[in-house]
């Protein structure tokens, strides 16, 4: 198989990219419970879902377009920084401990939506100077919540995986190591996003 960026990558990729924006906008209108900053991320599975079942890059593009084009039609780009660098730290910590199938999607799931918060906690003690203290309390909130939403978005997302290789659902094969210029564009846009996220930082 070519490693290039195929048709069918750049199809799948938009459909999944769109499957998050409808889940992140589902996802804003629920109630906070009264605590800011959680949600259920339910975008999440579908990152899960491209690490195990399609490839590294291609799921940092896909996280990529889902912060900048979230920022552009939901919640403006005084969140991206904080969406961002959760967003990274959590996708890094998922693909690494998701090489080989070593964890099981809904631990990579509940790692992701702890680490996710405390990427974004991180992020507000920089940009807003807020007291540290009071923070560390409240990102031990968050990482309550991040597991027990992790845990749930991680059961569905190895549901679907566990059917599509099951062979359920059947999909095109996929270059799991992903392509050159796949690589190179996922690079790219991180740059081009930590630029926009400093940026929006100042």
């Amino acid at each position: 198989m070519k490693r290039g960026v195929s048709t069918y990558q750049i199809t799948l990729s938009s459909l999944l990219t769109a499957l998050m924006l409808i889940l992140g906008y589902i996802e804003s209108m629920l109630p906070s419970l009264g605590i800011p900053g959680i949600k259920l991320g339910l975008s999440n599975g579908v990152l899960i879902f491209a690490l195990y079942m399609l490839n590294v890059p291609l799921a940092y593009v896909l996280f990529t377009m889902k912060v900048v084009l979230s920022s552009l039609l939901f919640s403006g780009f005084q969140t991206f920084p904080y969406a961002f660098t959760g967003g990274l730290v959590s996708l890094t910590v998922m693909s690494l401990m998701s090489r080989g199938d070593s964890f099981k999607p809904i631990v990579v799931s509940i790692a992701g939506g702890v680490t996710h918060n405390i990427g974004q906690v991180l992020m507000a003690i920089l940009i807003a100077h807020l007291p540290v203290r009071e923070m560390l309390y409240y990102l031990g909130i968050l990482m309550l919540v991040g597991l027990a939403c992790g845990a749930v978005t991680g059961t569905i997302a190895d549901s679907v995986i566990r059917h599509i290789r099951a062979g359920r659902i059947r999909m095109p094969a996929v270059d799991k190591k992903g392509g050159r210029a796949l690589q190179l564009l996922s690079v790219l846009l991180i740059l081009v996003c930590v630029y926009i996220a400093y940026r929006s930082a100042l």
